[in-house]
């Protein structure tokens, strides 16, 4: 049992308040999971900028790892600490070399997350300890998507915590259970993925990043899993451009939507959507099982 939260804005006033009301959504999904929380946000980037996402909780490294990433590619390099996460920012083109420097200097530092536009904070905790901890409500954005956990099978983790990224500005919020994720998670390896947890959820992740590598559209990923992957699920995925939601065939972890002109949101249970403005004028509605929904900023 874990509780996910996703928004996706219509209007822009809002983009300044969208950590707040991410935040806010996933503080009421608390009884869902406990354990740890996570958020995904997607605000300001460049084309030609990549952002890496690292888990570094040791402040006394920066200094030494912006110098070290400057030199080694020879470029501007912005640093930005939130608690025990770092936002590298290095130029699109060094984005390989900025990573191998780091697995060959700093092996012990996580890459939660890659992207132009894309952010992911997690930790263990109560989601809104995790949100206040990274300053998420501050934040601005266009859309994003959290998820709180219930480690009802394995250890609780930092590692464990959603949102997992696979690809770039791609990331995934999972409530269920898949039974095939172990010989799935073969399969994507030899298709070259590696993978940093045993978690499901990432191997969903992975799944989708392959079909988009080959040329899906994120419905067509979404569509093709239904028949991929065992098991009973929710998804809510989110790209550069937009978040999509999906449930299993039988539908049967919760879930409920509302759109309204401002917004679109999605939460585990209803009470994560009575947080926001003028709900109350918003169309309501259950999801349908086996049905792709996804709004996309074109």
């Amino acid at each position: 049992m874990c509780g996910i939260v996703g928004l996706f804005l219509k209007n822009e006033a809002m983009q300044p308040e969208l950590g707040r009301h991410l935040s806010n959504m996933l503080a009421t999904m608390s009884a869902r999971g406990p354990d740890s929380a996570g958020i995904a946000v997607y605000g300001a980037g460049a084309d030609d900028g990549i952002k890496l996402t690292l888990r570094a909780p040791e402040a006394a490294i920066d200094h030494d790892l912006r110098e070290g990433l400057r030199a080694a590619l020879e470029a501007p390099v912005e640093l930005t600490r939130r608690a025990s996460h770092l936002v590298v920012t290095v130029p699109r083109a060094g984005q390989a070399r900025a990573l191998a420097w780091l697995r060959t200097h700093h092996p012990r530092l996580h890459v939660v997350s890659v992207g132009s536009h894309m952010e992911i904070y997690k930790e263990v905790g109560l989601p809104e300890r995790v949100a206040d901890k990274f300053a998420v409500p501050a934040m601005r954005g266009t859309h994003g998507i959290g998820h709180t956990r219930m480690a009802t099978e394995s250890a609780v983790t930092t590692d464990g915590a959603h949102p997992f990224s696979t690809g770039e500005d791609q990331c995934l919020v999972h409530n269920g259970s898949l039974s095939n994720h172990n010989a799935l998670r073969r399969n994507l390896q030899r298709e070259g993925f590696a993978f940093e947890t045993q978690n499901d959820s990432e191997v969903a992740a992975g799944y989708l990043t392959w079909r988009m590598r080959e040329g899906d559209s994120l419905k067509q990923a979404l569509t093709s899993s239904l028949d991929a992957l065992d098991g009973f699920f929710t998804f809510v995925v989110g790209t550069r451009d937009g978040f999509a939601v999906l449930r299993d065939p039988i539908a049967c972890k919760p879930a409920v939507m509302a759109e309204s002109r401002d917004y679109v949101a999605f939460g585990s249970e209803y009470r994560a959507l009575s947080v926001l403005p003028d709900i109350d004028k918003a169309r309501v509605f259950e999801p349908e099982p086996a049905t792709v929904y996804a709004w996309e900023r074109r």
